[in-house]
Formats: C-alpha cells, structure tokens, sequence
C-alpha cells in the first residue's frame, strides 16, 4: 500500500470515530394542544392557524406543505449524488483483497517442501526469486484495491453525514407537522365551536333574499370544514410514516459506519501488517540461504578435513549441529496469513448482514405502507358508506 494512501486513511480515522460517536436526537411522540402548550410553540401553532383561509380551498389542500419542501430539497440532492457516484459495492473491493491474499501462498519461501513435476521440468526459479516476483505481482494489486477501498471509505463517510443532516431534517419536519396537526385541529375546534354556529345563527336571521346566499355560504364553510379535517388527517398518516422512516435512517447509517470502521482498520491495520509480515519473511529467508551457503561451504571444508585429529572432528560436530539448526518455521507466518484472511472476511460478513438487515426493513416498510393503505381505504370506504 503507498504511503499516501495509507496516510489519508490514517487522517480519515478521526473522521470515522466522530461519526461512530455521534448521537442523534430521539422524536417527540405526543402531540401537543394549543391550550397545553407553552407560550414559543403555542406562537407556532398560532401562525400556522394563519395559513388557513376558509375561504381559499388551496390554502387549505396545501396546508403544511411548506414544512416538507427543505427534506424534498434535501432527499433530491441525495438521491442526484448516488446517481453521479462511479463505484461498486465497498464489498467486492474486500472480496478482491481475499482473493489476491489467498491466491499468495508464502509456502513457497519453504525450500524443504516437494517441488510440482511441472517445476522440476522446467526448471522454475529458485524459491526466493519466484516469491519476490509474485510478491511485486500481488503488490501491485493490493495498492490498487486499497486505492479503491479509501474512495470506498471517503464515499461513506459523506454518506454517513448526509444521512445525519437527512435524520435532522426528518425530525424537524415530524416535528414541524405536529405544530401543524395542531394548528389544524385548533382551527377545527374553532369553526366546530365558534365560526359555524355564528353562521348557522346568521343564516336563521337573514332576510329571507338573503337566507340563500348565506345558506350557501355555510354549506361552503362545512366542506372546507371537512376538508381541513382531511387534510389533517393525511397530516397525521405522513407524521406516522415520518416517525416510520427514522429507525430506517438509523439502520442505513449505522451499517455504513460499521462498514467504513471495518475498511479503515483493514487499510491502516491489517494490510501494512501483512506487508510486515512479508517482509519478515524475506529477511528470514534470506538469512537461511546465507546460512545455507555457509554449512555447504563448512560441510566442503570438513570433508577434505576428516582425516584431522579428533579434536577438529569435535569441532566440526559442533559447527554442523549449529549450522543444522533451523532459523524460519514456515507454519508461524502461515498461520498469520490464515488470521489475515478470517479478520478479513469478518469485514464481509459484517457487509452482508448489513445488507440482509437492510432488505429487511426495506421488506417490513413495505407492509407497513400495505396496512396503513388498506386502513385508509376501509376509512374511505366507510366515509362513502355511513349507513353501512
């Protein structure tokens, strides 16, 4: 891995664990009343009762629209910047480090073990001589897909805070239509209370040239009563399925922070430690061939010396078993690799349990919306149907 790519990992870390750190306001469940309110809010709900004119049936249909145009501005700039976005799954990035680790056996630095008969027939290079130009080969590789896991991690990051500003901005319109739903039964219980039975008592008292027209008036004032009560309504589904789309907000982010967690450990932990532990080997392997080169030399000296006296036969002894010694236990750096290879894949299945609890609440959303329609259409239906 290139210095620069592993220093631009190392600096993204902090970024990482503010954004693990971070914790998000909860929701406020209970509407409420103008009358319970203190005074800030019940000021709110007073100039939200102001957008209301009975007389305009568009003020009415478009009541609290307002409060969802910034999360629409917001949600679209999201939605434009996964559409510009030119790159795969973070995933297959890790599936490709697997696979290029596996397939870079360090069990050919051990120069005891059987060579293949295809080996033996051409003549293949000496260990150390293949290891290096394999090792320069997967190398090569490794900076490529740790290049490409850094545009991975700079990617989640981005996408961890613009799911922090679309939650904040979810929650202030949860909130914003409760001042809203307020507002409007405010105002319902105000025509109910007040408007109507003024107008019902009007049109008892109109001249009888007048008592159509005011007639009209108040059957007017009961429908545009009817459909504010509506409209509060839909009010109160959106609010719910508002309250619906936080937890799946959460999920989304909280299975990028654990993927972006798990990309940068393995950018500024785990592959500079396979590289350490690569070239530890070479050192060690190199150290063994030179030591090799000495016991050939000492075992060429000592056969041309055998008819010494015993004392340098005793000396030779001794050289030999020292020379005999081994200095590099291949199963060690094999079992690191193996370890390398499992931290690895704990990374993907961490991905793809992300993705199976993904579709998962993808799937109970689903069913959600599924009975709040069907509840919306038995309300309908009975709406149409009083009598039945």
């Amino acid at each position: 891995m290139s210095d620069d790519v592993r220093q631009q990992a190392t600096q993204l870390t902090t970024a990482i664990q503010e954004a693990a750190s971070l914790r998000l306001p909860e929701p406020v469940g209970e509407l409420v009343p103008l009358e319970q309110a203190d005074a800030p809010v019940a000021d709110a709900i007073r100039t939200r009762m102001n957008e209301i004119d009975m007389g305009e049936t568009s003020s009415i249909i478009g009541f609290g629209s307002r409060a969802q145009l910034e999360l629409q501005t917001i949600s679209q700039a999201m939605l434009n910047d996964v559409r510009n976005k030119d790159v795969g799954p973070a995933g297959d990035s890790l599936r490709q480090i697997v696979t290029t680790i596996r397939g870079f056996s360090v069990s050919e630095l051990d120069t005891r073990r059987e060579r293949s008969w295809w080996e033996r027939l051409t003549g293949k290079a000496a260990p150390l001589a293949n290891f290096m130009a394999r090792y320069e080969t997967v190398q090569g590789q490794i900076d490529k897909i740790s290049e490409t896991l850094l545009g991975h991690e700079t990617v989640l990051l981005k996408d961890i805070k613009s799911l922090d500003l679309l939650y904040e901005k979810t929650l202030d319109f949860y909130q914003e239509l409760a001042l809203y739903i307020a507002a409007g039964e405010e105002k319902l219980k105000e025509l109910d209370t007040t408007t109507i039975p003024a107008k019902v008592a009007e049109a008892d008292a109109a001249p009888e040239d007048q008592k159509i027209v005011v007639a009209q008036e108040l059957r007017d004032l009961r429908a545009a009563r009817d459909d504010l009560e509506r409209r509060v309504h839909d009010l109160k589904l959106t609010r719910q399925v508002t309250m619906q789309s936080l937890p799946s907000i959460r999920l989304v982010q909280e299975n990028d922070k654990s993927l972006v967690t798990k990309i940068n450990s393995t950018l500024v932990n785990t592959v500079p430690l396979w590289e350490t532990q690569l070239a530890q080997a070479l050192t060690i392997q190199r150290s063994k061939e030179a030591a090799e080169s000495i016991k050939a030399a000492n075992d060429l000296t000592n056969e041309l010396l055998t008819k010494n006296a015993d004392n340098l036969r005793e000396t030779n002894r001794v050289v030999r078993e020292q020379m005999e010694r081994g200095v590099f236990d291949i199963e060690a750096v094999k079992h690191a690799n193996e370890s390398l290879i499992a931290t690895i894949q704990d990374s993907l299945k961490i991905a793809d349990e992300g993705k199976a609890k993904r579709a998962a609440a993808e799937e109970e959303l689903r069913k959600m919306e599924a009975e709040l329609r069907d509840s919306l259409a038995s309300a309908k239906a009975r709406a149409e149907n009083p009598g039945a």
